[in-house]
């Protein structure tokens, strides 16, 4: 499924990821558009439509002629916003998947230590 997303998806997925790990802190300004694209092996175009959603969203505010930077709370947004994706569209395959092969959450759990 993930490898039939558009390219500028994929993107801003890795953006996300980073804004919420904390490698674009907040009040931190986001690699160019070039820069991006260079380090991605992308067209600038495609990173110029991830960074604009990341805007249009709130997310990040650009200072005309410096750059785009990340916002007082955009990780949390970011965090809120990737658990809820996660429980509607992600957890009930996997919790389906888990019945079908017989799996607990407790072996699960056990496995993860």
């Amino acid at each position: 499924m993930s490898q039939n997303r558009p390219v500028y998806l994929k993107l801003r997925d890795q953006i996300a990821a980073a804004i919420i790990e904390g490698s674009y802190a907040e009040g931190e300004m986001l690699p160019s558009v070039r820069a991006l694209a260079s380090e991605q092996g992308a067209n600038p175009l495609t990173v110029a439509k991830a960074y604009q959603q990341f805007q249009n969203d709130g997310l990040v505010e650009v200072q005309r002629g410096v750059g785009m930077y990340v916002v007082e709370g955009a990780a949390e947004r970011l965090r809120e916003r990737e658990r809820e994706v996660f429980l509607r569209e992600e957890w009930p395959e996997i919790r389906s998947r888990m019945k079908r092969l017989g799996l607990s959450p407790g072996q699960l759990l056990e496995k993860a230590e």
